[in-house]
Parts: C-alpha cells; structure tokens; sequence
C-alpha cells in the first residue's frame, strides 16, 4: 500500500484488487489479465481526451501518433520499470525464477492491469489523476511537429495511396531462448518485394524490415 501511494498517488480502498492486479496467471488463476483488459481501455480513453481537449488544432492523425507513442508497450514498460512495478509482482516459482520481474511484456501489463484496479476502485476521475500524473514527464515531452510516423505506418499509408494491399509481416524464426532475436519478413505487391530483418522483439523486427520495403520501392 505504501508503494502504491508513493509511486501511484493513490490509494486502495479494496486491496485485494491491488493484490490481483499485481498477481500473474502463473501464480494463480485470479490474476490480473481482465483488469488488464480494463485498464487498456481505461488508458486509451484518458490519454483520447487529454490529447483531444490539449491539441485542439491538430489533426485526427497526429492524435492517433502521439496516444500511440504513449501507450505502446515499450513505454508502458519503461514507466512501470520507472515505478518499480516488477519488485512487487506475484509470479509463480518457474515465472519468478527465469526473470519475469524484468519481462517487459509482464510490466506493462501488469501497469494495464493497475490502471484497470484504480479504475474499478475510485473511478474514471481518479484513474485519470492517476496516469496524467505517471505518465507527467512524457505527456510533457510531445511536440505534435516533431513526432514522426514510424516505417510501417509509412509503408501502410505508401501502399494504401497506389491501392495495394496491406503488407503482410511473418515472423520467419527466433534464435535464443531468454535473449532472442527475431526474423521477420515484409512481403508487399502479392509477393513481389519481399525484405527480412532481424531485431531483439518483433516490433524491432517488422519495423526495420518494412524501412527495407519502402527503400525497395524507391529503388523500383
């Protein structure tokens, strides 16, 4: 409780909902994937109207860049490594003992899952209080004139404008085990651009394989 007022400025009413957001399904089967599921919405919705009332002049697009850059998982992550979410987690043994507390896709959904708890336990204006607050410093940092489309968004829009179909990303294989690399290839124009690359999560992955698409095309 202590940590959560400190970190999260809030407090529990119901602690077992704080107990079951930061339980994972390896420990037990009340964990915190619904509340996940909650707080994903939750967050969508907060970080839609602050941007919607603060960036009145912008465009439906911009918008939709700037809440992507807030909520992606890697920033998700980052902020809930920020608030020491990990340390506080309930995993089962195998979970625990093969690094779970530093598994980004544990982190940022279990700051989902304690967005969807303060949600369920004061309400849509305290979990709003809530994420302007954590996510303070980054809401600050956005600039609507610098944020930059990433390269599947510009591929996806390139094609779109000639009428092709969407690109197709198949992860082609993944080599470690704790620490892997993943090949994903970008298929465009029914199969006649196809790029592989490589990158430490599929996201990095995809995007560098659609940067090679789109130079692809410049040179077609």
């Amino acid at each position: 409780m202590s940590w959560c007022e400190q970190r999260f400025h809030y407090r529990f009413k119901d602690d077992i909902l704080l107990q079951t957001a930061l339980t994972h399904r390896s420990h037990s089967a009340d964990n915190n994937e619904r509340l996940e599921f909650l707080g994903d919405a939750a967050l969508d919705l907060v970080i839609s109207e602050f941007l919607y009332q603060s960036y009145s002049k912008q465009t439906e697009g911009s918008l939709s860049r700037m809440r992507s850059n807030l909520v992606k998982g890697n920033t998700l992550a980052e902020l809930a490594k920020e608030l020491d979410v990990g340390d506080y987690l309930i995993l089962g043994k195998g979970e625990n003992t093969s690094g779970g507390r530093e598994r980004l896709s544990l982190l940022s959904d279990a700051l989902e899952a304690m967005i969807g708890a303060i949600f369920l336990d004061g309400g849509y204006v305290a979990v709003k209080n809530v994420i302007i607050k954590i996510f303070d410093s980054r809401i600050q940092a956005l600039d609507p004139k610098s944020e930059h489309k990433d390269h599947k968004s510009i591929l996806q829009e390139k094609l779109q404008g000639v009428k092709q179909g969407l690109p197709v990303y198949t992860l082609v294989r993944s080599v470690g085990d704790h620490n892997k690399t993943f090949v994903v290839e970008c298929s465009i124009q029914s199969g006649e651009i196809v790029t592989q690359a490589s990158g430490k999560t599929l996201r990095v992955a995809e995007q560098k394989a659609a940067s090679k698409a789109l130079q692809a095309m410049q040179n077609d």
